[in-house]
């Protein structure tokens, strides 16, 4: 079956990708919609290095911009969506009944199946089974207590893990960021030929949030790395 992805570059999106692809599906399109400042929906950080990405991957990039409007987000999607040859959408949703549910009605009034293969399993099980996977992702926004400016640019890996979920445990957070309390980049996947090497980044944010603004990124070479 031909699918497109909505495809954020984070961690979660990119694993969706990769399991959907795992069962036989063919992923041509990654569809990202970019929302300006703030969305309820989408994810903001980095949307730039979305293009790279695809490279890496070998599909096709498709961008729609929204206003970041619920009325704007769906109307993204649709324009993105509309002109594909594809049977069906993958999306990397855990939790959050707003974006599955957007992102079904969507689906449904353009004819397309929905693909959510990490829709409400265990977090602790989702964080673990990237990590399993091979997916190399940092943290590049951070908007919850306990998550100061120390993680920003910090490898999701086990040790990070075991500390989300003893902050789960004192403040109440998602240890997959699902609530919004971090953002992720993928840096490297089973499904990249080339890593994401960041060049340049700037950090930015307030008491209560940060955010690693990446200026300058590359596709690497893995012999170079070997």
């Amino acid at each position: 079956m031909r699918l497109a992805s909505l495809f954020s570059g984070g961690k979660d999106s990119a694993f969706a990708t990769y399991v959907v692809e795992q069962m036989g599906h063919d992923i041509p399109y990654l569809v990202t919609v970019d929302p300006g400042e703030d969305s309820h929906m989408f994810h903001v950080p980095n949307l730039s290095l979305v293009p790279l990405m695809a490279e890496s991957m070998g599909k096709e990039c498709v961008m729609a911009r929204s206003d970041g409007t619920p009325g704007g987000d769906t109307e993204a999607m649709v324009s993105a969506l509309s002109g594909l040859d594809v049977d069906g959408v993958v999306n990397g949703a855990i939790l959050s009944g707003y974006q599955w549910e957007r992102v079904n009605a969507v689906c449904g009034d353009l004819g397309l199946m929905v693909f959510s293969p990490l829709w409400r399993k265990s977090q602790e099980t989702v964080y673990r089974e990237i990590l399993d996977s091979g997916i190399d992702a940092i943290v590049v926004a951070t908007a919850a207590e306990g998550l100061g400016r120390g993680w920003l640019g910090r490898k999701l890996d086990a040790e990070a893990g075991r500390e989300l979920a003893e902050l789960r445990e004192t403040r109440g957070i998602s240890v997959t960021g699902e609530g919004g309390e971090y953002e992720s980049l993928t840096l490297d996947s089973p499904l990249f030929s080339r890593p994401l090497v960041v060049e340049s980044y700037e950090i930015r944010g307030g008491r209560r949030w940060g955010a690693m603004e990446v200026t300058s990124a590359t596709l690497g070479d893995r012999k170079s790395q070997a």
